[in-house]
């Protein structure tokens, strides 16, 4: 009888969580098919620059976000960023985030200004352990001058004929404290010179012996694409990352953008 009571209470748990089950993956992809429109729909070119990017989570859906685009003037704008957490509360919060930078990015103000807007307006209503690094940037292919502001993300990456190397600062991740402001960085780019743009699951990626990706590989790794085009680039970025991780998956989401005056 006690068996048969057990039966019964097992069969009822289960049918109680299988529209549970269903629910749960009804959220999932409705969150991908937000984060997705959230995305750029593929590579840009225009004038002397191209960009392409690649975007990784590290579950289903995930807290990174970017975007590129054209603005009214001519210049290209983009932003990419890494929300605090993991899974679908970081993919909403990252929504959120993307949603107010897209009020923000074409109207033509400076990047400092965005990320100081953005963080005033975030804190407007702050979540409890909610943040996030963020980096804007303005390109002019005119002039070929990249200027950036950075709230928290690890530098850009700058490949040119003579160097591999880091470019520009910090700052304070968005959300965090209500009065930040933000430096802004200019470079004048040269024919056949790239940026990279990454968060920081690309850089903190391991291999079995636990050493970092940025810390051995990475700039070495990036030297070897001057003269690959955007796309080309990531191709080979992410090829030695498999090789170095040797197995180990990321513990995070990896996003990474490449902006590419082409030679």
């Amino acid at each position: 009888m006690e068996e048969a009571i057990a039966v019964r209470e097992e069969s009822q748990s289960e049918r109680e969580d299988a529209p549970c089950g269903r629910i749960c993956q009804d959220h999932l992809q409705e969150a991908r098919l937000i984060q997705t429109s959230l995305l750029p729909g593929g590579p840009m070119r225009a004038g002397p620059v191209e960009i392409a990017f690649r975007f990784t989570p590290y579950f289903e859906v995930g807290g990174d976000f970017v975007d590129f685009f054209r603005m009214p003037d001519g210049r290209i704008g983009l932003f990419l960023g890494d929300v605090v957490g993991k899974g679908l509360p970081a993919t909403m919060y990252g929504a959120l985030v993307a949603g107010t930078l897209r009020g923000i990015h074409k109207t033509g103000t400076e990047p400092r200004s965005v990320l100081t807007v953005l963080n005033e307006r975030l804190m407007q209503r702050p979540l409890s352990g909610r943040f996030c690094s963020t980096l804007y940037a303005i390109f002019d292919p005119n002039t070929r001058t990249l200027s950036f502001s950075n709230a928290g993300l690890p530098l850009p990456l700058l490949v040119s004929e003579s160097a591999s190397q880091p470019v520009g600062g910090g700052g304070l991740p968005s959300a965090l404290f209500p009065a930040a402001t933000y430096d802004q960085y200019f470079l004048e780019l040269s024919a056949g010179d790239s940026v990279l743009f990454a968060t920081d699951g690309l850089h903190e990626s391991q291999n079995p012996e636990g050493v970092e990706f940025c810390a051995v590989r990475l700039p070495e790794v990036w030297s070897r694409c001057w003269l690959k085009s955007a796309d080309e680039s990531l191709d080979c970025l992410f090829e030695e990352l498999r090789a170095f991780a040797n197995g180990i998956k990321p513990h995070d989401d990896i996003t990474a953008v490449v902006l590419k005056v082409r030679p």
